[in-house]
């Protein structure tokens, strides 16, 4: 074990109360007495109230106050702990070989009652997620650390299957989950601009030679929600959207995760209000709300409702000339 793991097990035996000898602290940890003597002594100049008894019934031992206190986590935050765990592994979080040691960490210092409270509620939750690959997990370790330490990376990036790499250098700023799909934001030296890049299309990432400050007030995912869907929260000109429906409808769109972010208020019974930029009610807006059908009614801006009309006659008359076309076939 490492030096730290030495002196929290050491800690953790002491909390029982009872004195112990370090020949006796040795034995337990299966490690050598002056390693106990060592980490003794960085656990006293950290500020722990380790008293030392000389003689035949001596040892170490803790004040009251400390063993009192709780070492490691309560019940309700080890299991927020497990679950945080399974978010992440599902997620493809990068580093899962250091959250499977921190996860070992938290069931060796717990007792049978604690550990059986561990299993039972990670047993509980399970994570539905697209796995991420292991280069894929790679490049997000380089990305991290490189954003950590604002080194800059040399940069092969392929908009498309089909189209060829790119070369540019980067300055990551930050990563970010989203909707299954992992992002890096970050200075784009080829363009000379903030750039979000999808970390899958990445094909080669290398060290580069320069270093970089990330902007203070710089936010990944803020910059990522704006760049890919600039019109719809920050536009010029935001217009409140009424839309009325059934309950359970209203409830999925308020899930959605532009709508989620637009919504101002909820109002009973079934009834919500938005706030969007005009631009976006004119693009892509109306084909958010189409698979929703009659469960919902627009109330206002006539702008949206015009726009919703039009979309639906283009869906009508596109199939409707496909549902021709196969009828002359079968003729």
């Amino acid at each position: 074990m490492s030096k730290a793991d030495n002196m929290l097990s050491i800690l953790w035996l002491l909390r029982s109360g009872k004195r112990v000898t370090a020949e006796q602290l040795a034995d337990e940890l299966e490690i050598h007495v002056r390693t106990v003597y060592r980490c003794i002594d960085s656990l006293c100049a950290s500020g722990a109230p380790i008293i030392a008894d000389s003689g035949p019934n001596g040892g170490y031992w803790l004040l009251g106050d400390f063993v009192d206190a709780p070492l490691l986590f309560d019940s309700e935050e080890q299991k927020a702990l497990v679950h945080a765990s399974v978010f992440a592994r599902e997620a493809g979080y990068p580093f899962t070989d250091a959250l499977s040691r921190a996860f070992d960490k938290l069931k060796r210092y717990t007792n049978e009652e604690q550990l059986e409270w561990i299993n039972r509620h990670s047993s509980g939750l399970a994570v539905i997620q697209t796995p991420t690959d292991a280069r894929e997990l790679e490049l997000l370790k380089r990305l991290e650390e490189a954003t950590a330490r604002g080194e800059s990376l040399n940069m092969d990036y392929a908009k498309g299957p089909e189209l060829t790499p790119s070369h540019r250098v980067l300055d990551p700023y930050g990563i970010v989950h989203w909707k299954g799909i992992w992002y890096v934001a970050g200075f784009c030296r080829l363009r000379q601009e903030i750039r979000s890049f999808r970390v899958d299309r990445i094909v080669r990432l290398a060290a580069g030679d320069t270093r970089f400050e990330r902007p203070a007030a710089f936010s990944a995912r803020d910059f990522l929600l704006h760049s890919l869907f600039p019109d719809s929260l920050e536009a010029e000109t935001l217009v409140i959207v009424r839309i009325q429906g059934h309950e359970h409808a209203l409830n999925e769109l308020c899930k959605h995760w532009l709508f989620g972010h637009a919504l101002i208020e909820r109002r009973q019974p079934g009834e919500a209000l938005f706030k969007l930029g005009e631009p976006s009610l004119r693009t892509y807006v109306p084909y958010f709300l189409l698979p929703y059908g009659k469960s919902l009614k627009i109330l206002e801006p006539q702008i949206l409702i015009d726009r919703m009309a039009g979309v639906s006659l283009e869906m009508f008359k596109y199939y409707e000339a496909m549902q021709i076309k196969s009828e002359d076939k079968k003729g």
